[in-house]
């Protein structure tokens, strides 16, 4: 059976936090294993690194500020954040960067906390896991100038344009493609480009419990996308691009375990 990291998954927080212990099961019965436990807010960033402890090797997470909650960025948050990054669960620092889609935080604190959270990875040399939604512009400048130092970067959710994706690639980053690659409605674009990034650039997740696959059959019974689900999506964007799916699945795990670090996890 293949291999496959889920790169960001909201295990807390969401719909899929009263199952974790079976959602962790079912996912490694799949061959999706370990997960990353999305860290959205610095409590949810302690919270979850507490929820890896129990899950030596099938859980890692992030530890960040996501620009939906930058309006709480404080002066010592920095600090808290750093010590946070120090825990060995902690593969990134983020999620964090800009969205002015839903702008639930005002623009320039959500810049000002972006800024920061990338400074952080850049002293720590660790990768930094990245959010961008309508924000291509302000984004784009702010991550050019500090990609240089960073050890590694990764815009996950991926779904913008050609001219979006070819900007990023030109910085080195990599982009997480989901599930949104299967809506025959709002996907489309993304499923023209998918064939288009480096192989080696490319990593896959699910954002569980967002983004269910609309084109699964069966259809699951619940609305919540799993990470179970990763071999299908998987499946879904090797076929895009014309590739082995055994050898697609082969070379984002590669990816995955490189990006994050983990190669000696790798049994």
């Amino acid at each position: 059976m293949a291999s496959y990291i889920d790169i960001a998954v909201n295990l807390l927080g969401s719909a899929l936090e009263p199952d974790i212990a079976q959602i962790v099961q079912a996912a490694a019965d799949q061959g999706v294993s370990p997960l990353i436990v999305i860290g959205s807010d610095l409590t949810e960033s302690a919270a979850a690194i507490q929820l890896c402890q129990n899950y030596p090797n099938q859980l890692y997470c992030t530890a960040g500020v996501h620009p939906h909650h930058a309006s709480l960025w404080q002066t010592d948050s920095k600090q808290i954040q750093a010590d946070l990054c120090l825990a060995p669960q902690v593969v990134a620092v983020g999620e964090c960067g800009l969205d002015y889609n839903r702008d639930f935080s005002p623009r320039p604190a959500q810049r000002q906390a972006f800024i920061t959270q990338l400074e952080l990875a850049i002293e720590l040399q660790k990768p930094v896991l990245m959010h961008e939604r309508d924000a291509h512009s302000d984004f784009l400048s702010i991550v050019s100038e500090y990609r240089p130092h960073l050890r590694g970067a990764l815009l996950h959710c991926f779904t913008g344009t050609r001219a979006h994706m070819e900007a990023y690639i030109d910085l080195d980053l990599h982009l997480g493609i989901t599930g949104w690659v299967c809506d025959e409605r709002r996907g489309q674009e993304l499923a023209e480009l998918v064939p288009f990034i480096p192989k080696d650039r490319l990593l896959i997740e699910t954002d569980s419990p967002y983004l269910l696959p609309r084109s699964m059959r069966p259809k699951p019974k619940s609305s919540k996308n799993k990470p179970e689900y990763l071999p299908y999506i998987a499946q879904y964007i090797a076929n895009l691009r014309g590739e082995n799916p055994a050898e697609f699945a082969k070379q984002c795990y590669k990816n995955s375990l490189a990006f994050f670090n983990l190669s000696q996890h790798n049994g």
